[in-house]
């Protein structure tokens, strides 16, 4: 093309761009009375900027063709800082490879727009080969800490096997968002770990973290669930004991494998986690969303765990790179005790739901818990009708 229909190429795309990040959301009824989800993803392949993905320079490129495209952006770390909700979302290249970008709204529900430049996490390792995955917690001593997995090949692997790896927690450290320190990676017993999250507050004087430990990245029938541990130096973070406050269990919406999602938010009644749940069926795994809750003043005991799952994918959620997918590791309370989740779905976009730090609460704590076996299961189901029939006769 010439330079005019280079121009007029361009002029059309930056519309298209600046269409979609200015399109409102729309809140959709909720059918459970818990969740509310809105219509549209709040952040997609196509909200990132032009200029991450052509040059624009039309010597270089007169055919205005894509040279570094996006194939997806979930699995997003959220915070509100300075009266804006800030995302920290994993953008996966065409080339497999994820890095940070901060994607920022002042409604925290629609007009997301990346800030000009990802983020530069220093490397830790030199074979570092992807990471991805942030949970934000703002710690009591001051900093914004971001966790993440950090993965490599795994050195042990015959050279015929190009898929093994070994996932470690990284750890960084910022004020801002955009200038980051990065620590050395957490040391735990395990040689595995991925999905791992810092406890808000000291526990003991001492930083708390919740983990997963596994020995192999991608069968987990060695792991037994969600984990805690103490360290008591945050720039040499080390993990000497953990333990599993919330495990795996048979034919559950967790069987095969959970994780923690955000840092957990402190209530009266304890700390609320929100977690992943995956389980096998036919067609491959399914994650969904769950909640339970760990005591006030012993985060790494389990207080309340109601049965199933918060949130699972539905229509065009179900859909995507890893279909059949729910993940969140990033959620906001608001002054006005709304609570804004996000979470992508099939590892392709992310959305955002709202709901009330009230509803969830009494959601975790007053929900039953999984009775385990279809008869104590069913007693549950029995009673509700019993008790909402006699209602139904007494207003009658």
């Amino acid at each position: 093309m010439d330079k005019e229909q280079f121009r007029e190429r361009l002029k059309e795309l930056e519309q298209k761009h600046e269409n979609l990040i200015h399109r409102k959301n729309v809140l959709l009824p909720s059918d459970d009375g818990i969740i509310s989800r809105y219509k549209y993803p709040v952040v997609t392949a196509a909200h990132t900027p032009l200029f991450w993905r052509f040059d624009l320079d039309y010597r270089k490129n007169p055919h205005l063709l894509e040279r570094l495209g996006i194939n997806a952006t979930f699995n997003c770390g959220a915070i509100e800082l300075n009266n804006k909700i800030l995302l920290v979302v994993r953008v996966e290249g065409r080339d497999r490879k994820s890095f940070f970008a901060v994607a920022e709204s002042e409604t925290g529900v629609d007009h997301f727009r990346f800030w000009d430049y990802p983020i530069d996490m220093p490397p830790y390792h030199p074979d570092e080969t992807n990471i991805y995955d942030m949970r934000l917690t703002a710690h009591e001593d001051g900093w914004i800490y971001g966790v993440f997995c950090t993965e490599k090949k795994d050195p042990q692997a015959p050279e015929s096997d190009q898929h093994s790896a070994v996932a470690q927690a990284g750890i960084a450290r910022t004020k801002d968002l955009k200038s980051w320190q990065r620590l050395p990676d957490l040391k735990t017993p395990s040689s595995q770990q991925r999905n791992v999250v810092l406890h808000p507050e000291f526990i003991n004087g001492q930083y708390a973290f919740y983990t997963r430990p596994q020995q192999s990245f991608i069968d987990v029938n060695d792991g037994r669930g969600i984990g805690w541990g103490l360290c008591k130096d945050i720039e040499h973070a080390e993990i000497e004991k953990e333990i599993i406050i919330e495990e795996r269990r048979y034919h559950t919406i967790n069987e095969y494998k959970n994780g923690l999602g955000p840092a957990p938010i402190k209530t009266q009644y304890g700390w609320l986690h929100l977690a992943h749940g995956v389980r096998m069926t036919a067609a491959g795994l399914r994650y969904v969303l769950y909640t339970f809750m760990t005591k006030p003043d012993k985060p790494w005991e389990l207080s309340y765990r109601p049965a199933g799952y918060l949130m699972a994918p539905l229509g065009e959620e179900r859909v995507g790179d890893v279909s059949n997918v729910l993940f969140s590791n990033g959620w906001i309370l608001r002054d006005n005790g709304e609570i804004l989740i996000y979470y992508a779905s099939s590892d392709t976009r992310c959305h955002v739901a709202a709901t009330t730090l009230d509803k969830l609460v009494d959601f975790t704590l007053n929900t039953p818990s999984d009775g385990l076996y279809t008869n104590a299961c069913l007693r549950q189901r029995m009673e509700l009708i019993r008790r909402n029939l006699q209602l139904d006769s007494q207003i009658d």
